[in-house]
């Protein structure tokens, strides 16, 4: 199974070598791509040097679009297939290093604020969506024409909600469409700063009213899959949507619906259970899954800030796209902590591959922060960035002297009592991870080192000062095949 940050190790070996051919009918490649749009993209902002971002996916079409828009707008495009983390992000290192002026990204986005400010235009693709079927669905699950309704839909599938609507509102009275949350222009105002946005879309809410009022219709996912928890987009969405309130997904080839309430309550007693297990660790491992998000390097410090108020040490690994075998050369590492963007965070990972469970920045928060409210009062943010100061959902940490320190707390999994932090916020610049030796010697104390004095073995042991020095001599020569010593067979 492929996600957004790991492929399968057998995929390489077949991998067949070659050119991939075309994925789209060359008849098709102007609609699918929305080249007239692309190029008038280009045009507008005067670039000659533009990237085209592609998941890997969508490659094989790569070629022909980036000849068709050089042809239009007599401008250089750079083809960039293999992003460092997820796809869905937008690559401005790999814009940069190619001195492009623009970039144009395909396929599905998360639409997260880039780190550094790029003009860039994205196209989401459109998927068929068969509206006759979807209406039909729509008005089987939602028996009631005064109930509040959100439309949502899978990025692919944003282009025919306002279609789907049209075919509803002379009976729904109180329906809402949803859209994706695209950057504005650069210099542009907001015209509408009445709507309100997360999730990577736009609601247009009325005055006085509130998101978790509305039940939601989903339209996407695929028709048919051997795990309904595949889908990083509708997670968060089901995650962050009110609990109790209704949510139906529905294919929008089949008009298929399914209730996913049950997927919703799962999910989330899943998230619980890590952020038991966050509680239970002492060792915490930092993911850096993002270089081109906005504000990473603040989130960063804040997750390993929270992680020291808790009484724990975090060790950051920058090491590309997380995979199994990579995460398993840490196993003092009781927890990993993936900071990535709303997809990346909750991509789909094989179950039982990793040895040791991969959290959301979220988790870390409410299972290190005791000011954090209680489950079912706290919304699950997807987003890094909604916990950081200046945020709406920003919960800062007590003080020191709170008593919220000194709560008693019993796991959940273990059944123990968990001893209150060891540090506390304070002023003091002093070192807190000392350790005093029965010899009167300071330490640096190292859950490494500890992790790796309670193994049973500890690697080869170095004698030192009980192996008799020798002179050297001369070693075996040839190759492993035949050495010079060996007789020939």
């Amino acid at each position: 199974m492929e996600s957004p940050f790991s492929s399968p190790a057998e995929a390489a070996l077949q991998r067949e070598a070659g050119a991939a051919g075309l994925l789209t009918p060359l008849a098709d490649l102007d609609r699918v791509y929305e080249l007239e749009r692309v190029v008038g993209f280009v045009r507008d902002l005067g670039c000659q040097r533009v990237a085209l971002q592609f998941p890997d996916r969508l490659l094989g079409d790569a070629g022909v679009v980036a000849a068709r828009l050089e042809e239009s707008t007599k401008s250089k495009m750079f083809i960039l297939g293999d992003t460092a983390y997820g796809s869905c992000c937008v690559d401005v290192l790999g814009a940069e290093q190619a001195g492009a002026q623009a970039l144009v990204h395909f396929g599905p986005a998360c639409l997260s604020p880039p780190a550094r400010p790029l003009p860039t235009a994205f196209v989401l693709g459109q998927r068929t969506v068969v509206l006759e079927l979807c209406a039909r669905a729509f008005e089987a699950q939602n028996p009631d024409p005064t109930a509040p309704v959100v439309l949502l839909s899978e990025p692919a599938c944003a282009h025919a909600l306002e279609a789907l609507a049209t075919l509803l509102r002379p009976r729904y009275l109180d329906l809402l469409v949803s859209s994706p949350a695209l950057p504005l222009p650069v210099g542009s105002l907001n015209p509408e700063p009445e709507f309100l946005e997360c999730f990577g879309r736009r609601f247009p809410l009325a005055p006085g009213r509130c998101l978790e009022e509305y039940g939601a219709f989903y339209v996407g996912g695929p028709e048919a899959s051997p795990d309904p928890d595949l889908d990083p987009d509708l997670s968060r969405l089901l995650l962050g949507w009110a609990p109790g309130r209704p949510f139906f997904s529905c294919c929008p080839g089949t008009g298929q619906t399914q209730d996913e309430a049950a997927r919703a309550g799962r999910l989330r007693a899943r998230r619980r259970y890590l952020i038991e297990r966050a509680r239970d660790a002492r060792v915490v491992g930092l993911l850096v899954g993002t270089l081109g998000v906005a504000r990473h390097r603040e989130a960063l410090a804040h997750l390993r800030n929270l992680t020291q108020v808790a009484g724990k040490r975090s060790y950051v690994l920058a090491l590309g796209r997380p995979t199994p075998p990579k995460l398993a050369n840490f196993p003092e590492v009781d927890v990993f902590v993936l900071l990535a963007c709303p997809l990346g965070a909750l991509a789909p990972w094989p179950s039982g591959s990793f040895f040791r469970p991969v959290l959301a920045p979220c988790e870390l928060e409410a299972a290190c922060n005791p000011a954090w409210p209680p489950p079912g009062l706290a919304p699950y943010l997807t987003h890094y960035a909604d916990l950081l100061p200046g945020s709406p959902f920003h919960v800062p940490l007590p003080p020191p002297e709170s008593e919220l320190w000194d709560t008693p707390d019993v796991s959940l999994i273990t059944g123990e009592l968990r001893p209150p932090p060891s540090w506390k916020p304070s002023n003091d610049s002093g070192c807190s991870a000392l350790t005093v030796r029965p010899q009167l010697e300071l330490v640096e104390s190292s859950p490494a080192a500890s992790f790796l004095s309670s193994r049973s073995w500890q690697g080869l042991q170095p004698h030192l000062g009980q192996t008799p020095v020798k002179e050297a001599v001369s070693g075996r020569r040839g190759i492993a095949i035949a050495y010079e010593d060996e007789g020939s067979s």
